[in-house]
């Protein structure tokens, strides 16, 4: 099956979940919740699954006010970063992150480690490390999810880089 042909089954999905559908929506729910998962754990860490749970729930709750079925990916992105930042901001503690829900690529005590420099960034710069290096979005794109400027987004990410990039090297 093609990207186009899961898109265009995602699209499906998720205008019969708007019309009520509810096999639909559990099939759309489960379909988003690892990719919600992968926005989220990195960002809000020890919180990511509640933070991907929350993110889901306002999925469910807000499907019918999505206008473009089509966008569904980028409207739930921006839902999961709003929800990994609010939890991450309200835990005060400092617990590392189980790394065995997250998917790991290659090696993992190399994933183990980029997980623990991750832990000494805030919340706000693993969020933008997450949309442009994981996610791949510009800065203008990220600074929407974000609801901050552009330079807002260039500022915290020469931060967030150069932060990760002394904690990699110490």
């Amino acid at each position: 099956m093609s990207d186009d042909d899961d898109r265009a089954g995602t699209v499906r999905l998720v205008r019969a979940a708007q019309r009520g559908d509810t096999l639909a929506m559990a099939r759309l729910l489960d379909e988003l919740a690892p990719y919600v998962g992968r926005i989220c754990g990195p960002i809000a860490l020890d919180q990511g699954a509640d933070a991907a749970q929350e993110a889901l729930v306002a999925v469910f709750r807000s499907l019918r006010s999505l206008k473009d079925p089509a966008a569904v990916r980028g409207w739930v992105r921006a839902i999961a970063v709003r929800e990994a930042v609010r939890l991450a901001r309200r835990s005060a503690r400092a617990v590392p992150a189980d790394l065995s829900t997250l998917p790991a690529r290659g090696d993992p005590q190399l994933a183990s480690d980029i997980r623990d420099v991750l832990d000494r960034l805030s919340p706000e710069h693993r969020a933008v490390l997450v949309l442009r290096d994981v996610e791949g979005l510009d800065e203008r794109a990220a600074a929407e999810l974000l609801g901050v400027r552009v330079g807002t987004v260039k500022s915290r990410l020469s931060r967030a880089r150069d932060t990760f990039r002394k904690a990699w090297t110490s």
